[in-house]
């Protein structure tokens, strides 16, 4: 939502603009509550990174709790200055971030190991160019749909096949906060011309940076625990100081 003022990274020249007034409280900082609202994005990342360390999970989640932490980072960048690069660092994440998603979800049932990450890790690479060349806008939006909704029949599959409550009831937080989010986005975009004659922003955007920052996490934990019960490790689900969830292991010893 642009407003005249002077601002230490000049002119806007992103495509798109959430519905908060620019450079309202500081002229180094565009949208300033769309660019706060990531912090927790990368706490919830960084616990999320130390414990897959910490447990010794597979490099593979690890690397998926720094792509959130890229994630947030590039909306930071996206956020505070408004520029077109930087919103190429916030949404080509986004894409690479769902393309990591659909390794995790599909790699135990893939037979050949290094076709699979191979072709993600190109297709990941190609797109990142045709949308630094092409600035996709629409196209961007639908292609996060596609690739999101090629994760959610293998979300479903492992949550049906989950007995443990707890795990569940992580799940069932993952689609709340999804819904939850969505309608924050939403409402922010469909209705930002009457929401700048109120006297109070809701700051639609900004809840949904936070929501899906718990959402993505809540994603991450119950694929860790899928995964350990896959490779047997007796895992659970429990919670720091009795609010975040996260997952402990005990990995099987195997007889010799």
């Amino acid at each position: 939502m642009a407003d005249v003022k002077w601002s230490f990274w000049g002119p806007v020249t992103s495509t798109i603009e959430s519905c908060e007034g620019n450079y309202l409280y500081s002229s180094y900082i565009a949208e300033f509550f769309n660019t706060i609202s990531n912090i927790p994005c990368v706490l919830l990342a960084l616990i999320g990174l130390i414990n897959a360390v910490r447990q010794k999970f597979e490099k593979r989640f690890a690397v998926l709790h720094l792509s959130n932490m890229i994630l947030a980072f590039g909306s930071i960048l996206f956020h505070a200055t408004l520029q077109r690069v930087q919103q190429e660092s916030d949404e080509t994440p986004i894409v690479w971030e769902m393309l990591l998603y659909i390794y995790i979800l599909y790699s135990p049932d893939w037979h050949y190991r290094s076709t699979m990450p191979t072709f993600l890790f190109m297709y990941g690479g190609i797109f990142a160019i045709l949308h630094s060349w092409l600035h996709l806008g629409i196209g961007f939006k639908v292609h996060c749909l596609v690739l999101g909704l090629l994760c959610l029949p293998r979300v479903y599959k492992y949550y049906i096949y989950t007995e443990d409550v707890s795990a569940k009831c992580v799940a069932k937080a993952y689609t709340v906060t999804l819904i939850l989010g969505s309608f924050c986005w939403v409402f922010d975009r469909a209705l930002c011309s009457k929401i700048s004659r109120w006297s109070f922003n809701p700051q639609g955007h900004a809840l949904w940076h936070v929501i899906m920052g718990f959402n993505s996490y809540f994603a991450n934990v119950f694929v860790m625990f899928c995964r350990a019960q896959q490779l047997e490790w007796d895992p659970k689900i429990v919670h720091f100081m009795g609010i975040l969830p996260y997952v402990k292991i005990r990995k099987q010893k195997k007889t010799q």
